[in-house]
C-alpha cells in the first residue's frame, strides 16, 4: 500500500460522486491506494451515493481537522494524501508524490472558474506558497506518516488547520512544491463575489497571524 487518500466530507453530495469517479480513473492498480472517507455527520444523501465505490467510510465528530486526523489514524499507506471533496488531482499524482524526496508537500492549485481574476489569484496563491512553504488544504497536502505523527497531526482547531500544520512542518523541513496543478472548485468565490472573497481570505489570514482565535475566525468565515 503506497497511498492513503483521506477525504473529509460534510454534505458534499453534489460534488463527491463526480470527484470519486475522477479519482478512480487515475488509479491503475487499486492495491496501491486506499480511499478513506471521513464524514462529519452528513444529513444529505452523500453516504448512500458513495457506497458504490471501493472505499472505507469513517464517522467522525464534525470538524475538518478532527475528520482528517481520524482518517490518518486508520491509514496504512506510505503517503497520507489529504484531498478535499471538491478538488481533483492530476492524472499522474501518484508518480509525482512518489518522486518527492521530502517529508511533506503540496501541489500548485488552479481554480475551476473561467474568470480572468481567478488566473491572477491562483498564481498569487502558488507563488506565496512556494516562497513561504505555507499551503492551504485546496493544494492537497501530503505527508509521510511518521512525519505526520511527529507533528501531532492537524491541530484540532475549527479553521486554519492547514496553515497551522504548514507552519509547524516547515520548522523541520520545507515543503515539496509540485508545479502540476490540482483543480479546486471556485463555487464559494462565484457565489459570494470574487473580490469580496479575496478580501475575506486575506482578513482571516491576517487575523490568524496576529493571534485571533480560530473559533472566532470560523464564525466569521461561515457567517460571510
Amino acid at each position: 500500500m503506497q497511498f492513503s487518500v483521506i477525504i473529509p466530507t460534510l454534505n458534499e453530495s453534489t460534488s463527491l460522486v463526480h470527484s470519486l469517479k475522477e479519482l478512480l480513473t487515475t488509479i491503475e492498480n487499486p492495491s496501491q491506494v486506499e480511499i478513506i472517507l471521513c464524514d462529519g455527520g452528513s444529513d444529505d444523501d452523500s453516504l448512500q451515493r458513495v457506497k458504490q465505490f471501493p472505499l472505507t467510510i469513517l464517522n467522525s465528530p464534525k470538524g475538518r481537522a478532527l475528520q482528517m486526523n481520524a482518517g490518518a489514524q486508520q491509514a496504512k499507506g506510505d503517503w497520507l494524501v489529504f484531498l478535499h471533496a471538491d478538488t481533483r488531482l492530476p492524472e499522474n499524482w501518484m508518480e509525482l508524490i512518489q518522486h518527492c524526496k521530502g517529508e511533506w508537500g503540496r501541489f500548485d492549485v488552479r481554480l475551476s472558474g473561467h474568470h480572468w481574476l481567478f488566473r491572477i489569484i491562483e498564481k498569487a496563491m502558488n507563488l506565496r506558497s512556494r516562497k513561504t512553504s505555507i499551503a492551504t488544504g485546496d493544494q492537497v497536502l501530503f505527508f509521510k506518516p511518521a512525519f505526520f505523527q511527529k507533528l501531532g497531526g492537524f491541530p484540532e482547531i475549527p479553521l486554519m488547520e492547514d496553515i497551522a500544520i504548514s507552519k509547524l512542518a516547515r520548522t523541520f523541513c520545507l515543503a515539496s512544491c509540485i508545479p502540476q496543478q490540482v483543480i479546486t472548485s471556485s463555487r464559494r468565490w462565484e457565489k459570494n463575489g470574487i473580490l469580496r472573497t479575496v478580501a475575506l481570505m486575506w482578513f482571516l489570514r491576517l487575523a490568524y497571524w496576529v493571534g485571533t482565535k480560530p473559533d472566532k475566525l470560523h464564525r466569521l468565515y461561515y457567517s460571510s
